[in-house]
């Protein structure tokens, strides 16, 4: 499929949604386009052999379903199959009963189809669309020549980029990041050519290979594993195997496996570190792209278990990185399921940006495997340009582990600049705005320039590159490094962005970004007095001040510092670890009381606004298994008839008093500060509105709106109507029941929101006005007495952190001689 013809009917089945407007909202069209558009491409492949199938089952009848499957599939030669009289066509013969006949077409369907319809959640579009009067035009459309999706006219390839840009679409529709869910399909190409090029046994025939991706989302990177491997040998057989957490990805995935004949019981729902869904599989190869930059909380409690509990026998003995980036955890979890050497070894591509290479982690590099032997995994790290994935324009990294190196990469490591390798797009797919050649349509092939350099393994290996403006530059596009370059302890130092200046003293193993700048063999100094010494010159001031600040190496050099002798620096470094420990100690503990007093303040809300405030209140029944018993005389209803939404986004493009995310304290509601902002495009919220955050959840960024603003899509404007308490429908929302039950309803990995439609009709409890107007009166009281000693302990810390911090300025600039001490 060209991709022109991909293009043209992407844009088609778009041009669907103006049939949608009015009855949906632009964010809600994807619920209706994609899953009629995957039960389109299920009819359209079984047409040819429907008739053979209605036939053949006339004669299975009171067969058990053992005998009827395999049959039927035979016959279609796919997996799946469809025992109804109607298909999309037949379906026009009766506008009056076009939702019953389509829920019934559905249901003939075979299991595993019915399976991934349910997961769409499409019945509810369907009879949403019938009683609107849009279904039968809908329909209709869809069965037109325009969206021909038929094996013929559509390969499986072709029909994996029309799911992705569908996607791609329905996610800017939606204010969440754009190609949530897939990876761009040039980039995958490279990752498999880098990954399978050296593999020599491919050859061979009718060999059997287990390809693994753990966030698979549509599967695009199975699917172009599996090509690439029967492009080099027909008679292979590669198994796929994938997992994702999404509905929509996951049942986009399964239907394509389905149709290309790959075995679909082999994609997984569900979050790899709780559900494991190949617990006891090895693989041959893994791909991966998986999320960055987004907390792991909700996993946490399952990832230290298994760490504490099972160390080196589990994923996690290595150790985990920090909450709020959790890339690694798809690494540690992808090196566990690699074959021993004896027993084939395992190859792995992953997508990383650049925080896996800071020393957050050491990691899981030589770990010991199940007889105990050394598990060396071998690396080669590749950096691509900036602005090549849909979804973020900074620069990503792929990196290449396999626990069968090649002779002469026995103990070397090798760093590839592919920077200057992509292509300025002509139009730009969210942040992707550069594509990698890959030698069609009259495009440079940088995926096999790339290739034969990582297959050439030079020391600094000089190219002559034709840039994207056309300028032809030499630079150095591979270095070879020993293993033992990246051991000993060092220093790392912030060079740009917020932590610019930083300073870090890192042991074992390491891999650094180039926003970071490496300090090692610094002869005369112990190094921890070294980093002590930097810290106190606060780098952070010399930085520029531009967009993304920056500090130099010359900078670092430049700088003056006292050297006493070797004895005399471990002396004074000695005394600061142990007062630090000290007020770390001491700081440790005050921050536990911190936490201690934050859950009393959720623990008081929660009572408050579930049980009232009276504790001999007569209690019946709620109905509702979270919420439990509430006081007689309270009513239950859905939080929609509570409020109205305000959704309309505002026309005027005057500046004005702006709520977003990043100024809401999280489980408090209150303002960080104040901003002027917004105008065109963002929603209107006035006095007493109640705004809270869809995105994240468990952040609980809830706002009490005191007066006159606007805010983005991604916080939903409650206006409470007559018979609630503006301040009560506020401590209600952000009460701690309420919210985790708002996330465990959110979908997405990388962003995980909530939707109204779910959120509006969760029931809530509630009393009459006056009772309200108590509770709240009792919450502003108790919540002010507990936000005032939380206050007065943040003072404290921040005094014992200035202490220590002086402390090191003295001794290390010799104002105080602890010698001896």
């Amino acid at each position: 499929m060209s991709p022109d013809k991909h293009k043209e009917m992407v844009k088609f089945i778009w041009s669907i949604c103006n049939l949608l407007r009015g009855p949906y909202k632009r964010n809600e069209y994807r619920k209706v386009i994609l899953p009629l558009t995957v039960l389109r491409r299920f009819d359209c492949v079984l047409a040819p052999t429907k008739e053979k199938v209605l036939t053949r089952h006339n004669a299975l009848k009171g067969k058990s379903e053992n005998i009827i499957r395999p049959e039927h599939c035979r016959i279609t030669k796919t997996e799946f199959y469809n025992l109804s009289k109607l298909d999309f066509n037949r379906l026009l013969d009766d506008p009056n009963h076009i939702a019953q006949n389509l829920n019934s077409y559905i249901n003939a369907f075979s299991p595993n189809v019915r399976q991934i319809m349910e997961r769409f959640e499409f019945g509810q579009e369907v009879l949403k669309m019938a009683e609107k009067n849009l279904l039968y035009e809908v329909v209709k459309v869809f069965c037109s020549d325009k969206v021909d999706l038929s094996l013929e006219n559509v390969d499986n390839m072709g029909m994996g980029y029309v799911f992705e840009e569908l996607i791609r679409i329905g996610a800017e529709q939606s204010n969440e990041e754009a190609g949530e869910h897939f990876t761009p399909r040039e980039v995958i190409e490279l990752m498999v050519n880098l990954l399978l090029s050296p593999e020599e046994d491919l050859a061979k025939s009718h060999v059997v290979k287990k390809i693994y991706d753990p966030a698979c989302g549509t599967g695009g990177m199975l699917s172009t594993a599996d090509k690439y491997i029967r492009k080099h040998n027909a008679e292979a057989k590669p198994i796929l195997y994938g997992q994702d957490w999404n509905d929509g990805a996951y049942a986009v995935c399964k239907s394509d496996m389905l149709i290309n004949g790959s075995d679909a019981e082999n994609i997984k729902l569900g979050c790899v570190f709780t559900q494991d869904g190949f617990e006891r599989e090895k693989f041959d190869y893994m791909l991966a792209n998986p999320p960055f930059g987004v907390e792991w909380k909700q996993q946490q409690r399952f990832i230290e278990k298994e760490r504490d509990s099972l160390g080196y026998e589990g994923r996690f003995g290595a150790g985990i990185p920090r909450i709020n980036d959790g890339a690694l955890l798809f690494l540690q979890h992808m090196i566990s399921k690699m074959n021993r050497p004896q027993e084939g070894s395992s190859r792995i591509a992953i997508v990383f940006n650049g925080s896996p290479l800071l020393p957050v982690m050491q990691e899981e590099a030589n770990r010991k495997s199940d007889d105990g032997s050394s598990k060396t995994t071998g690396w080669k790290r590749l950096c691509h340009s900036r602005n090549s994935f849909y979804n973020t324009g900074i620069s990503t990294y792929i990196w290449i582990l396999t626990n069968r190196k090649e002779k002469k990469r026995k103990g070397k490591i090798q760093l590839i600049d592919a920077r200057e390798f992509y292509l300025n797009m002509k139009k730009s797919l969210g942040n992707k705005r550069r594509e990698i050649g890959n030698g069609e349509e009259g495009k440079p092939n940088h995926i096999a320039n790339i290739t034969k350099i990582y297959d050439e393994f030079k020391q600094n290996d000089k190219k002559k590159i034709k840039t994207a403006d056309g300028v032809l530059k030499e630079i150095i596009v591979s270095k070879i490094f020993d293993n033992e370059d990246f051991y000993g302890n060092d220093m790392i130092i912030g060079r740009v962005g917020a932590k610019c200046g930083n300073v870090h003293l890192v042991e074992g193993k390491k891999w650094i970004s180039d926003n970071a700048l490496f300090l090692y063999n610094a002869k005369g100094f112990e190094l921890q007095y070294l980093s002590l010494i930097l810290r106190v010159l606060n780098l952070n001031q010399y930085a520029n001040q531009n967009a993304q600040p920056l500090i130099t190496g010359w900078i670092v050099r430049q700088q003056i510092v006292t050297l006493p002798s070797i004895k005399e620096q471990k002396s004074i470094s000695d005394f600061l670890d142990k007062k630090s420990a000290q007020i770390d100690d001491l700081i440790q503990k005050k921050e536990e009381i911190i936490n201690l007093l934050k859950e009393k303040r959720a623990a008081i809300i929660n009572q408050a606004v579930t049980k009232g405030l009276n504790p001999y209140a007569k209690m019946k029944p709620s109905g509702i298994d979270w919420i439990g018993d509430i006081p007689e005389g309270w009513k239950i209803e859905r939080l929609k008839y509570w409020v109205d939404l305000i959704n309309e986004p505002e026309e005027s493009e005057d500046e004005k008093f702006l709520v977003d995310l990043d100024n809401i304290e999280s489980f408090t509601g209150k303002l960080l500060n104040e901003i002027e902002g917004g105008g065109k495009g963002m929603k209107m919220f006035a006095s007493g509105d109640v705004l809270l955050n869809k995105l994240r959840p468990y952040l609980a960024k809830v706002f009490y709106g005191g007066n006159y603003g606007c805010c983005g899509g991604e916080l939903l404007v409650l206006r409470p109507k007559d018979k609630i308490v503006p301040k009560f429908l506020f401590y209600r929302v952000l009460s701690i029941d309420f919210i985790n039950l708002i996330n465990n309803s959110s979908y997405g990995v990388k962003m995980p929101r909530a939707n109204w439609d779910y959120i509006g009709n969760v029931f809530l409890p509630y009393s009459n006005k006056q009772e309200q107007q108590a509770i709240v009166r009792y919450l502003d009281r108790k919540t002010e007495e507990i936000d005032s000693l939380i206050k007065k302990i943040e003072a404290a810390i921040a005094k014992l952190r200035e202490y220590r911090s002086s402390l090191i300025t003295a001794a290390v600039t010799g104002k105080i001689d602890v010698r001896g001490k």
